[in-house]
């Protein structure tokens, strides 16, 4: 059982065949029980060699020789020998131990094969992750991530100008990635360094609601302006409380004038929805041309499919009607407050939008104070009558 301190010099002084026969382990002098096995063939393996709990003698696999730097498993060595010396057993917690992947290498081959099918919204976390967490972390070891890093990462992201509320998304995608390293076993239970950062306090976030002045505003510049098409998107868009997508990919299969529905195969919550169409919207989609083997309610005439984007068009609108910061989805927000404001119940609300969890829809609730205090008012009106009216006077 040769001793020798493993250094990288004395590494260099093995035979490249390995000895006539068997093999051959050398002990390393400063961590007892860090081991090299060094068999007939050639080939040599790391190892470290431990009495458990009940006194049997355990070898527990670091790596083998040219696929594991001696300082790497030098330090695993080092590691395992601490947990023995505090009760614990290296072969019970092998995966503390087990060559974590960089984030880049999760990412490319787990990661995104994993959300392609599951997540509609995929292609947004690939943004994201290609733009902002892989040039930052992409070559760190997932296990070499602290708390620290991350902390660090949101606060030079704010410092180069980012939004808090995209700064934000970074820590939530990078959490939910975390998440899944320790629900395929990559990293133990706790890993997760993006636990206890506090996300950034968001004071850009707003929902825009127009006005009745506003939206007669906006209709006044839809009625004279040339882009046809686009006009009739957005008018669609604020008559019926509708996503952006949700009308650009319309087809006309799922349009049905007679019962004034259009239906949204596969919504945002992963469900068919049914949007309702108004009388002004059955009358928009009335006059709308149509094409023999046309699918779509809207195309562009040259790639003859849905249009990608309307921005710069809506961006020249928006200016025009004097709403310059108005955004295409708080249309969506305004059709809301507009029912809101007219006494429509939350209810209401909820199944016009498509909303599946009813909190959704409770930000709408503070829009019109003055319903509430007209519904308090009936039970004042029931009862109130009748209450002792009683004028307090000062006693001197």
């Amino acid at each position: 059982m040769p001793v020798h301190t493993l250094t990288t010099q004395f590494l260099s002084t093995l035979m490249p065949a390995g000895p006539i026969s068997g093999s051959v382990s050398y002990f390393d002098t400063e961590i007892k029980g860090f081991m090299l096995e060094h068999r007939a063939g050639g080939g040599a393996t790391f190892y470290f060699r431990y009495r458990d709990a009940t006194r049997r003698m355990r070898m527990n696999h670091i790596g083998r020789l040219g696929r594991v730097a001696l300082v790497d498993a030098r330090a695993k060595a080092h590691s395992m020998q601490q947990m023995v010396g505090e009760g614990g057993d290296p072969m019970v917690e092998r995966h503390r131990f087990r060559d974590v992947p960089t984030l880049a290498e999760l990412v490319q081959e787990r990661y995104l094969p994993y959300v392609k099918v599951r997540k509609r919204s995929w292609g947004t976390d690939e943004c994201m992750l290609r733009l902002h967490l892989l040039p930052y972390f992409g070559e760190f070891r997932l296990n070499r991530i602290t708390r620290s890093d991350v902390e660090a990462m949101q606060q030079e992201a704010r410092a180069k100008g980012y939004a808090a509320g995209t700064c934000n998304r970074m820590l939530v995608l990078l959490k939910f990635i975390f998440n899944c390293a320790i629900r395929w076993d990559v990293l133990p239970s706790g890993a997760n360094p993006c636990a206890g950062v506090e996300p950034f306090e968001d004071l850009g976030a707003r929902e825009r609601y127009l006005t009745q002045a506003e939206a007669h505003s906006l209709f006044e510049e839809l009625a004279s302006n040339g882009n046809v098409q686009v006009t009739q998107v957005v008018a669609l868009l604020l008559l019926t409380g509708a996503r952006k997508r949700e009308v650009l990919d319309a087809r006309w299969e799922c349009v049905d004038l007679r019962r004034r529905l259009l239906t949204v195969p596969v919504s945002k919550s992963g469900r068919p929805r049914h949007i309702a169409l108004s009388d002004a919207a059955v009358a928009l989609l009335e006059g709308l041309p149509r094409e023999d083997g046309m699918p779509w309610v809207f195309f562009n005439p040259k790639t003859r499919k849905p249009p990608v984007s309307i921005f710069y068009a809506w961006d020249t609108i928006r200016k025009r009607a004097g709403l310059a910061g108005v955004r295409l989805h708080d249309l969506r927000h305004s059709f809301a407050s507009f029912l809101v404001n007219s006494g429509r119940s939350l209810y209401e609300v909820q199944k016009l939008l498509g909303h599946y969890d009813p909190r959704v829809t409770m930000r709408y609730a503070h829009l019109s104070p003055g319903a509430l205090i007209e519904a308090a008012n009936v039970v004042a009106d029931l009862v109130g009558r009748g209450a002792p009216q009683k004028t307090l006077t000062r006693s001197r």
